[in-house]
This record gives structure tokens, sequence and C-alpha cells, in this order.
């Protein structure tokens, strides 16, 4: 099964937390509440400075996902 790049994610049981998840790698599924973040992928030493070049690019993606998605909503 193929999966969008990003997906949204809410549960009940915590009510004010919006989950984007981020199915290709590096995985993870960041809360937008507080912007925990959640790595679903283990890293090496080496894969380190690459992650975090990644990391802020991919976040910033996953705030604009999560506005385009919304947007459609309001729409």
């Amino acid at each position: 099964m193929e999966f969008p790049k990003f997906l949204l994610g809410d549960n009940t049981d915590y009510p004010n937390a919006i989950f984007v998840i981020h199915t290709e790698f590096p995985r993870f599924i960041i809360n937008l509440e507080n912007d925990e973040v959640e790595w679903l992928e283990e890293f090496d030493k080496n894969d380190q400075e690459e992650l975090q070049n990644e990391a802020e690019r991919l976040f910033e993606q996953a705030n604009e996902f999560y506005d385009r998605e919304i947007s459609r909503y309001e729409a």
C-alpha cells in the first residue's frame, strides 16, 4: 500500500493535540500543539548531522501540509 507523504492524526485522549505523520524516510510524528517529535527510525551517529539538516525543512513542510489541509476544510 502506498501512503501520502504526510497524514493528519488526532486522538480523543489528547484533545488539544494535532499530529502530522511523515511516512517517508526519516519517518516521524510531530505534535503541532507543542512541536514534540517522535522519530520512527533508528539513527546512528553518522546520520545525526544529515538528520539535523533535513529535520527543519521537514518540520516546515509538515506545518505547510497542516495549513493546507485546514484551509480545505474551511472552504
